[in-house]
């Protein structure tokens, strides 16, 4: 059975929660534990769902924002249906098989 991960970011919820509404807030704290991001770097990572994130930029964050990664990032998972085996027969659907009836009309 397969499983569908999903995750949400919540750096911006954690960052409203402790009072820091913009990246401005949040810079000067990154560069005094030593992560150096430009402007653009910092608010595409509060403003957007990082697909790859450093281990120490994770860590920074959590020290910044006094919470654990798993604050930072939930995540959820689902089983999703079986797919069907090869040579496994589909249900057959009988309307789609049933003939439309012809109407004739008569020439004129």
């Amino acid at each position: 059975m397969s499983r569908q991960i999903s995750y949400r970011w919540r750096l911006r919820e954690l960052m409203a929660a402790r009072g820091m509404f913009t990246v401005a807030e949040l810079m000067p704290h990154l560069t005094e534990r030593g992560i150096t991001l430009s402007s653009s770097q910092v608010h595409r990572l509060v403003s957007g769902t990082p697909e790859r994130l450093s281990l120490p930029v994770l860590a920074t964050l959590c020290d910044i924002l006094d919470c654990t990664p798993t604050d930072l990032i939930t995540t959820s998972a689902q089983n999703l249906p079986a797919r069907r085996a090869v040579g496994e027969e589909a249900p057959v659907n009988l309307a789609a098989r049933r003939p439309t009836r012809v109407r004739l009309t008569p020439e004129g």
